[in-house]
């Protein structure tokens, strides 16, 4: 059976890695592509998508869509990717436009159009915000929503308690998390230590000799030095990739569990943190005294927490999309 995907992106090194598996895998079709500023500004993560489906040889179309967060100023990584998102390597433009419409229009619409289907986000949640505020009732429609997003009781990569793409719109994290969305939390910790593109693995993709997979690792040259030198990582971590494992074979993650999961928006040191209530103490009546509403109380629990990556498998899909 065909899976329909629609995929909202801030498109950076690892999100147009993760765009290739998406559009190279057996069995799949995208039908959108949207795009939100977070990585990098609104016109260049457009910019980037629209290069990397054309390497495809895809004509999946691409909608841009919110250029900030909802009432934060926004923060770009392009200390972490490079000025443009692409590790500054000089990909010339890409030959088709932006598509007419707002990605957060498109998403309800698309939503709409093919219930049940399979939504993917690499970036900050304003669209998808945007969408549910527009539309409440598409989140009933999503048959998966696959969040590359959070930290899962563990260290941030932003702060010391928040994910970036998180951090970077929490309100809109949370009216997602809220929602009602079948929610599948895939944080940033399940691309770090073994799960990272060692020595080894970027031979292998430069063996495989196509643009595919020499772009993957071109496209991660000022990434691979970041991941080195800010988090002490041996190699290009790949979050949104592992994220699109997950929402293409929901058995890479082999260690996953409900619980429930908010986000912290007020706090001074927490911003965006993603906190999940692993051991169950706010549904058991425990833990209201530490802010949560009372009425969460009552709740069962709202996210899938994806603990564990299938490694080798992990690997496995993303060398064959690049060859």
């Amino acid at each position: 059976m065909t899976q329909t995907l629609i995929v909202d992106t801030d498109t950076a090194s690892d999100d147009a890695v993760a765009l290739i598996m998406a559009l190279r895998a057996p069995e799949v079709r995208v039908v959108a592509i949207t795009i939100v500023a977070g990585n990098v500004p609104l016109s260049q993560g457009s910019r980037n998508a629209r290069y990397t489906v054309e390497l495809c040889g895809s004509e999946v179309p691409v909608y841009e869509g919110a250029a900030r967060p909802l009432l934060r100023e926004a923060y770009s990584a392009t200390y972490f990717h490079g000025e443009d998102g692409l590790g500054d390597q000089g990909y010339p433009p890409p030959r088709t436009p932006a598509a007419p419409g707002h990605a957060a229009t498109v998403l309800v619409n698309t939503i709409r159009a093919h219930p049940g289907l399979t939504l993917v986000t690499l970036g900050p949640l304003t669209n998808v915000a945007l969408a549910l505020l527009q539309a409440p009732d598409v989140a009933s429609l999503v048959g998966r929503c696959v969040v590359m997003g959070g930290a899962a009781c563990t260290v941030g990569n932003v702060t010391p308690a928040a994910e970036y793409n998180i951090w970077c719109d929490p309100e809109a994290a949370r009216i997602c998390f809220r929602s009602g969305m079948a929610i599948e939390m895939v944080g940033w910790e399940l691309c770090r230590g073994a799960a990272c593109l060692n020595e080894a693995d970027i031979a292998r993709c430069r063996a495989l000799d196509t643009p595919r997979a020499h772009f993957a690792v071109d496209c991660n040259a000022t990434a691979l030095h970041a991941n080195r030198r800010l988090f002490g990582e041996n190699g290009i971590g790949l979050p949104d990739p592992t994220a699109m494992a997950v929402a293409l074979d929901p058995t890479m993650a082999i260690r996953k569990s409900r619980h429930r999961v908010d986000v912290e928006c007020e706090g001074t040191l927490t911003r965006g943190m993603t906190v999940v209530d692993e051991l169950d103490v706010v549904r058991r009546g425990l833990g209201n005294a530490g802010g949560w509403p009372a009425e969460d109380a009552a709740r069962e629990p709202n996210v899938t927490v994806c603990w564990e990556l299938d490694v080798r498998r992990f690997k496995e899909m993303l060398f064959r999309s690049l060859a």
